[in-house]
C-alpha cells in the first residue's frame, strides 16, 4: 500500500554483531517497516552499503520518496557522532574506522544521515518515544552482552571532549576482579551484564556451590544468563542468589552514578531485564544502602518504555529527527 507523500519520517538503522536491522518510523513512533541482514556476511564493507540501500531506497518509495524523509539515524558500537565514522567496532568484521556516514549519505541520494553508539541511540530513543519524554536529568544503563550507558544532563546528552562519554560499564567496581575485553580488571560489565550473570553462575558452578541446582545439569561451558533466569524461576535458590549477587553490584554502582549527576531515574534497558524483579528487587535494596543519604527517594530505578522487539530500530531513528 502506497502512502501519502506529505507526511515525516526517519529511517533507523541498528549495527549488531550478527544482524543488522533497518526500517521506517513515523513521529508517533511506530515502525511502519522494517528488513535485516546478517552483518557477519559483509566482510567488504561497500557491499554491505549497497545492499542496505537497495533495501531502503524500495521501502522509501512505499512512502513517498527521498524528499518525505527527515533523514537517516544509525545506532552502532563505536560510532562516533563527531566524525561520522564507525571507530574500530569490535565484533563487527571490518576491523577498522569505517566512514560509515559518509557511505550512506551517498548511496541513498543525499539523504542526511547522523550516527552515534548504540547506548547513546538508545538514551535518546527513550528520551523521544519512551519512559523520559519528560526528563531532563537521567542515565539511561543498557544491559546486554555487554553494558551501555548514556548520560543526559539538563536535557543534553553528555559527548566529552571525542564523543566517548559515558562508559560506564568500564568503571571499575572490583578492584583486581574479573577480566574484562577492554583490557583492564573488574569494570561494571563484567559483573551485570548477561555475560557477567553467566560468569557468575559458572564461578559457583566450578566451587561446587552449585551441585545441587539446576544449573549443575548444564555444560558450565554453554551456561547463559537465560539458563539462570530459567532456573531462577523455577525456585533454583543458586539461580536467585545470583540474581542478587548482581543486583547488589549493579545497584552499589548506581549509588555512585548518582552521585554526580543527580538523575531523576536510572533506567535499565536490555536483554537482563527481562528477569523483572528477579533483578530490580536486589538493586533497590543495595541502593537503598549504599546511596548518599541527600538523595535518598529522589532517584526512580525503572525499566525502558521501549518494546524490545523495536527498541534497536527506534533509538537509532530517534537520531534521524536530530538532523
Amino acid at each position: 500500500m502506497k502512502h501519502v507523500a506529505n507526511h515525516s519520517y526517519v529511517l533507523g538503522m541498528d549495527v549488531g554483531g550478527t544482524n543488522t536491522l533497518f526500517g521506517v518510523v513515523d513521529t508517533e513512533g511506530n515502525i511502519l517497516a522494517r528488513d535485516s541482514v546478517h552483518t557477519k556476511e559483509y566482510a567488504d564493507i561497500n557491499n554491505y552499503v549497497s545492499e542496505i540501500a537497495s533495501s531502503i531506497k524500495r521501502m522509501m518509495q512505499d512512502f513517498g520518496g527521498v524528499s518525505c524523509f527527515n533523514g537517516m539515524g544509525i545506532g552502532a558500537p563505536n560510532g562516533n557522532v563527531f566524525t561520522g565514522y564507525l571507530d574500530y567496532a569490535p565484533n563487527l568484521p571490518w576491523g577498522k574506522a569505517v566512514p560509515l556516514v559518509k557511505l550512506f549519505h551517498e548511496a541513498l541520494d543525499g539523504l542526511l544521515v547522523k550516527i552515534d553508539n548504540d547506548a547513546n541511540a538508545a538514551t535518546i530513543g527513550e528520551m523521544t518515544y519512551g519512559a523520559a519524554r519528560d526528563m531532563k536529568n537521567f542515565i539511561m544503563l543498557t544491559l546486554g552482552t555487554g553494558v551501555g550507558s548514556g548520560i543526559v544532563i539538563d536535557g543534553n546528552l553528555v559527548y566529552g571532549s571525542h564523543g566517548k562519554a559515558g562508559e560506564l560499564g568500564h568503571v571499575i567496581v572490583r578492584p583486581n576482579g574479573r577480566p574484562c575485553g577492554c583490557g583492564r580488571n573488574g569494570c561494571l560489565e563484567t559483573y551485570v551484564s548477561a555475560t557477567g550473570v553467566a560468569r557468575t553462575a559458572k564461578e559457583c558452578l566450578s566451587r561446587g556451590v552449585a551441585v545441587d541446582s539446576l544449573l549443575s545439569k548444564i555444560d558450565s561451558d554453554n551456561i547463559t544468563s537465560k539458563d539462570v533466569y530459567d532456573a531462577a524461576l523455577q525456585g533454583d535458590p543458586i539461580a536467585k542468589d545470583i540474581f542478587d549477587r548482581t543486583g547488589q553490584v549493579l545497584g552499589e554502582a548506581i549509588a555512585s552514578f548518582v552521585n554526580f549527576s543527580d538523575p531523576e531515574a536510572i533506567i535499565l534497558f536490555g536483554g537482563l531485564t527481562s528477569a523483572g524483579e528477579l533483578l530490580m528487587k536486589p538493586i533497590k535494596e543495595s541502593l537503598q544502602k549504599n546511596i548518599l543519604f541527600v538523595y535518598e527517594g529522589g532517584v526512580k530505578i525503572i525499566f525502558s518504555h521501549l518494546k524490545g522487539s523495536d527498541a534497536a530500530i527506534l533509538g537509532a531513528a530517534s537520531l534521524g529527527w536530530l538532523l
